[in-house]
């Protein structure tokens, strides 16, 4: 009997886990269904000197929706963007290559783009395919709305 109650846990166990990886990879899928989507590594609330430590990264992906990006967390199962960037409130102050430890806790080909988005400082780390897009998008702004790419 005992046997047979570890073995009904233990494939229950693995059953979830089963589980929660789906839902972790449908929940991806719908993300770039839409598409217009690229991976992109986010810093918020960053000081104003380059923090090479590699702490405070998160991993993402970042959708482009209309005027404003769609920024999610790769491992979570939120449906929902954790940050929503406007074009209008992007303003790009720099740019520069991964450093320190920072290299390690970014992907091989990012470039770290240093921006203000309403007063709050960040930084956006993406391949430059993705950083020539996002800067593209950014200067694609309709006429009258204030964009500053540095």
């Amino acid at each position: 009997m005992e046997m047979f109650l570890a073995l009904w846990v233990g494939g229950m166990l693995v059953a979830l886990v089963l589980v929660g990886l789906f839902v972790f990879g449908l929940r991806r899928r719908l993300i770039q269904r839409s598409g217009g989507t690229f991976d992109c590594s986010l810093r918020w609330n960053v000081p104003e000197e380059p923090d090479i430590s590699g702490k405070g990264w998160v991993y993402g992906v970042a959708r482009y929706n209309e005027d404003q990006i769609d920024w999610f967390r790769v491992f979570s199962y939120a449906p929902r963007p954790r940050r929503v960037l406007e074009r209008s409130a992007i303003e790009v102050v720099a740019r520069r290559l991964p450093e320190g430890e920072e290299e390690l806790a970014l992907l091989s080909d990012a470039v770290v783009l240093g921006c203000l988005h309403r007063e709050t400082r960040l930084e956006l780390a993406m391949s430059e395919d993705a950083l020539t897009g996002f800067l593209a998008w950014l200067e694609a702004a309709p006429p009258g709305q204030r964009v500053n790419v540095a």
